[in-house]
C-alpha cells in the first residue's frame, strides 16, 4: 500500500499499536535505573561499569539491523512485525525475573546480555510498525506516541523502588546483597512487559506485503546469505540524510549512556555522601535516581505531545538541534550543586533532549526511505545508536580516573559537552526529502 493511500488511524488505534512499547521500555528502564548499583553490589568498580554495560549496544548492533531485514521479508498468519516483538518481550521478561536473584556478577552480566538481545528483537519491529501502518502526515504523531510510551514505561520503572519504600518494602543491604525494593520492582516488570506486549499484539492489524507495495516482490535471496545481501544493499543505498544523522548520533550516544551508568552513583556520592555500596545511605541515594528519571520522563511526556506541531512548524533539523543543546546545558549544570532538588530540576532540560532523541531521527528516517525498507533502515538507525556506545564503553574507563577524577558527576558534565557538539551537527541535516518510489532501484536491481 503506497504511503499516500494509507488511511488515517484514530488516536486510539495508534495508542493500541504503541502500547506494547511501554512494556519494552519498562524493561529498559529497570536496567537503566538499577544495573549500575546491581553491578556495584556484586563488587564491580566504577571504572569497570562501561565495559559491563556493553551488552546493550553490542546486541543492538548485531540484532536490530538483521531483525529489520528479516521482518521486512517476512509475512505469516500472525503478521510481519508482531511475532518478533511478542517473542522478544517473552524472553526478556524471563531475564528480568531472574536478574536480581542470581548470586554472582557473571550471572548478572549473562542475563543482561539475554535481556538486551530480546529487547532489541522486540524494539526494532515496533519502530518499523509505525512506518508500515501510518501515512506521512501521521508518522510524527505515531513516533510521538511511542515517545510517550517510552517516557511512561521508564518513569514507572524508575519510580518503582521508591514506591516499594513507600509501601514499607525494605531497602536494607549489607553492601553485597540486592535490596528487596529492587527485587520487587523487577517482578512488577515481568507482568508489565508481558501484558503490554500482548495488548498491542491483539489490538493491532498489519498490512500484508501484497498491499504494502509491489516493490516487496523485488526482494531476492533467502536465508542468512540473502538477509546479509539485503542489509548490504541497504547500507550502500543509504539516503544521504541518514549519513548526516550518523554524525549527530555519534556524539549523542557516546555521551548519553553515562547518564544511566553514573547518575545514580553521582546522587549517592554528592547528595547523600555515600560513594560506595558499604556507605550508609547508598541504597536510598541510588534509589533517588528513579525520581530524577521520573522528572525527565514527565518532561519528555509533555514535550512529546507538542513535538508533532513543533516539527511541522520549524522542521526536524532545528527541533533536533534545539532539544540537544537544551539537554546538554542541563547535564553541565549538575556540577554546580550537591542539592538533590536542584539535580532533579536539571533533569527537565534533559527530558526535553530525550524527547527529541527518541522522536526526530525516526521521523526523518521513516520519511526518507522506501516503505519496503523501513525495517532494515530502522535497524541501521539503531546501529548508529549502538556503535558510539560501544566506542564509549571500550574507551571511557581509560580516562575516567585521570581526566574526570573518578567522579561520576563529571561523567555527566562530559555527556553534556557531547550533546552540545551533537546539536551543532544536527543543524547540517536540513529538511527531510520524501522518498521517491524508485530511490533504491539501482541498489535493488
Amino acid at each position: 500500500m503506497k504511503d499516500q493511500n494509507k488511511p488515517s488511524l484514530s488516536l486510539w488505534q495508534i495508542w493500541n499499536m504503541c502500547f506494547g512499547f511501554l512494556g519494552i521500555q519498562y524493561g529498559f528502564g529497570l536496567q537503566q535505573a538499577n544495573l549500575s548499583p546491581i553491578f556495584r553490589y556484586h563488587g564491580a568498580s566504577e571504572s569497570e561499569l562501561p565495559i559491563l554495560w556493553l551488552a546493550g549496544p553490542v546486541t543492538g548492533l548485531l540484532i536490530q539491523p538483521l531483525i529489520g531485514v528479516i521482518s521486512d521479508r517476512t509475512w505469516t498468519r500472525f503478521g510481519r512485525r508482531k511475532p518478533f516483538f511478542l517473542f522478544g518481550a517473552l524472553i526478556g521478561s524471563i531475564a528480568v525475573m531472574f536478574m536480581p536473584y542470581v548470586p554472582a556478577l557473571w550471572m548478572v552480566v549473562g542475563l543482561f546480555w539475554i535481556l538486551d538481545a530480546s529487547m532489541n528483537t522486540a524494539m526494532e519491529p515496533y519502530r518499523a510498525l509505525i512506518g508500515d501502518n501510518l501515512n506521512h502526515d501521521q508518522r510524527p504523531l505515531g513516533f510521538a506516541v511511542q515517545s510517550v510510551m517510552i517516557a511512561v514505561g521508564q518513569m514507572l520503572a524508575g519510580l518503582m523502588p521508591m514506591i516499594m519504600i513507600f509501601f514499607g518494602v525494605s531497602a536494607e543491604t549489607d553492601g553485597s546483597t540486592i535490596p528487596d525494593i529492587v527485587k520487587y520492582a523487577f517482578l512488577v516488570g515481568v507482568v508489565t512487559m508481558l501484558l503490554a506486549s500482548a495488548w498491542s499484539y491483539i489490538k493491532t492489524e498489519e498490512y500484508p506485503p501484497a498491499q504494502d507495495s509491489a516493490e516487496q516482490q523485488a526482494h531476492q535471496g533467502s536465508g542468512i546469505a540473502g538477509t546479509l545481501k539485503e542489509l548490504w544493499r541497504a547500507i550502500v543505498g543509504m539516503p544521504p540524510i541518514l549519513r548526516k544523522i550518523w554524525w549527530v548520533q555519534l556524539f549523542t550516544w557516546y555521551g548519553l549512556p553515562l547518564m544511566w551508568q553514573y547518575l545514580a552513583l553521582s546522587i549517592a556520592r554528592h547528595s547523600y555522601g555515600a560513594p560506595t555500596p558499604e556507605s550508609p545511605g547508598f541504597a536510598e541515594g541510588t534509589a533517588q535516581v528513579g525520581m530524577t528519571f521520573t522528572i525527565m520522563n514527565i518532561t519528555t511526556l509533555a514535550v512529546s505531545f507538542l513535538l508533532p506541531r513543533i516539527i511541522l512548524n520549524y522542521g526536524e533539523s532545528r527541533v533536533y538541534a534545539t532539544t540537544l543543546v537544551i539537554g546538554g546545558l542541563g547535564f553541565i549544570s549538575m556540577v554546580m550543586t550537591n542539592d538533590l532538588t536542584l539535580t532533579l530540576l536539571a533533569m527537565i532540560p534533559v527530558g526535553i533532549a530525550w524527547a527529541g532523541i527518541i522522536t526526530v531521527p525516526y521521523v526523518i528516517t521513516a520519511n526518507a526511505v522506501p516503505a519496503t525498507h523501513i525495517g532494515v533502515y530502522m535497524g541501521i538507525l539503531n546501529a548508529f545508536v549502538c556503535i558510539p556506545q560501544i566506542l564509549m564503553m571500550l574507551t571511557f574507563g581509560a580516562y575516567y580516573e585521570a581526566l574526570l577524577q573518578g567522579d561520576p558527576r563529571l561523567a555527566l558534565v562530559f555527556c553534556g559537552a557531547c550533546f552540545i557538539m551533537a546539536s551543532l551537527l544536527a543543524l547540517r541535516i536540513g529538511s527531510t526529502p520524501l522518498h521517491q518510489p524508485d530511490q533504491l532501484a539501482s541498489v535493488d536491481g
